[in-house]
């Protein structure tokens, strides 16, 4: 049908076009014969030569005009396209895609609107697939802990239970409460570092001095699971915010704790030169496949979740660490495989250097 359709336009196109030119060309010959009597002898030659000319200038100038007016209503019917799709992003629907060919063009004049606009939807989207699914993690990272602190504080009110069993219950509680704090206290601490509300203070102080706390501030961890500690730390002076990397060290080492066996080994080494420091915590416990590895970065991103929650863990530790090492200017890599340890790799650049 559409076939048909445009060879019936386009010789109905040319049909008009003949009958102006023809209307044009006898218009031209008389005007022709009568300018040219009041000023000589009119000859059919030179009345042709006039009337050809004034036709095509006439032909010209109508064709002009209609083609003018196609385009304006083609870009038109183009900005009424673009202004529904700008609406429909407006209320929330980024499922929009603007043709960037039109009208039977190869490329129209505004193909670069219409790949901005399509670039804009699909980053909406992201955005849009990356916030439910932030709520839907928080949901879930809350409403699991409040549901056994719920249950459990429904137990004690059994006046029969043991002294032992009560004990074990308000254990649990207490728990899932540290849970639910740590939960709230990275969301926050997440929040502040995404949105750069929190000051960047660099200053210099002993970065070998900063690990030794944390891994002091862990003993008692470690200690438990008989963990055999190697420490290698070069004593160097480090310009940077000390509150915000002390973080950094502290969720790598208490990872490394939590994710090694009874009796394992943790190595941490503190290294430098003319322009960065490097600091490798490394550890022989489960490992992380290639396919976790990818996504280890991310918020809420969990290797084990059965094993996570046993554990404690809401997976943002680790996305605070990427956001802090970044604030540096540094970078932090991983080495591991399954049943063979991890290994975590942070340089940080000298901002003194």
């Amino acid at each position: 049908m559409k076939a048909p359709r445009m060879i019936f336009s386009g010789f109905a196109r040319g049909l008009a076009t003949g009958i102006i030119s023809l209307f044009f060309l006898v218009v031209g010959y008389w005007l022709a014969v009568l300018i040219l009597s009041d000023i000589d002898r009119p000859t059919p030659l030179r009345a042709y030569i006039v009337s050809i000319l004034f036709g095509f200038a006439g032909t010209v100038l109508i064709v002009h005009w209609v083609f003018q007016e196609r385009l304006n209503h083609r870009q038109m019917d183009y900005i009424n396209i673009v202004t529904n799709a700008l609406n429909k992003i407006a209320q929330g629907d980024f499922d929009v895609v603007i043709p960037t060919t039109y009208s039977n063009l190869q490329r129209n004049d505004f193909h670069g609107i219409s790949e901005s606009v399509n670039k804009m939807a699909e980053g909406l989207s992201s955005m849009e697939r990356l916030r439910q699914e932030f709520i839907s993690n928080v949901s879930h990272e809350i409403q699991s802990p409040l549901t056994s602190i719920s249950g459990f504080a429904a137990l004690l009110k059994n006046e029969a239970l043991s002294a032992e069993l009560r004990r074990h219950y308000v254990e649990v509680i207490e728990t899932e409460s540290r849970r639910l704090s740590k939960l709230s206290d990275n969301l926050l601490k997440l929040s502040a570092l995404e949105s750069e509300h929190v000051s960047f203070a660099p200053h210099e102080f002993r970065l070998d001095k900063q690990i030794e706390s944390a891994i002091l501030m862990l003993e008692p961890q470690w200690l438990e699971k008989g963990i055999n500690l190697d420490l290698s730390l070069h004593k160097l002076m480090f310009m940077g915010d000390e509150g915000l990397l002390s973080q950094v060290w502290v969720n790598l080492l208490h990872n490394a704790v939590k994710f090694t066996p009874e009796a394992g080994n943790i190595s941490v080494t503190l290294t430098e030169n003319e322009n960065a420091v490097r600091c490798t915590i490394a550890d022989n416990g489960i490992g992380i496949s290639e396919t976790d590895q990818i996504h280890l970065f991310e918020r809420f991103y969990k290797v084990d979740k059965s094993r996570e929650r046993s554990l404690g863990g809401n997976g943002l530790g680790l996305s605070l660490v990427k956001k802090i090492v970044t604030m540096h200017k540094g970078q932090i890599r991983l080495k591991s495989a399954l049943g063979k340890g991890t290994e975590f790799i942070i340089s940080l650049p000298r901002l003194d250097g």
